[in-house]
């Protein structure tokens, strides 16, 4: 799955970005794009449950293109 995360902004964001997928699935890859704002997330986990850990923990996703 792969996500668009506007407030996501500096490194800080994207390693609290990294911990939240992480608290969800602990075996997920997570890989960050800071520049493009994006996150690509592979796991066995629901897409929800990424999504709504994300915008509880302040950076609301959007799909990606």
């Amino acid at each position: 799955m792969k996500l668009h995360i506007e407030s996501m902004t500096c490194g800080g964001c994207a390693r609290s970005v990294t911990a939240t997928v992480k608290d969800v699935d602990p075996a997920a890859t997570v890989e960050i794009d800071l520049p493009t704002k994006t996150v690509q997330i592979q796991s066995s986990q629901a897409p929800e449950a990424f999504t709504k850990a994300l915008d509880e923990a302040g950076f609301p996703p959007q799909p990606a293109a």
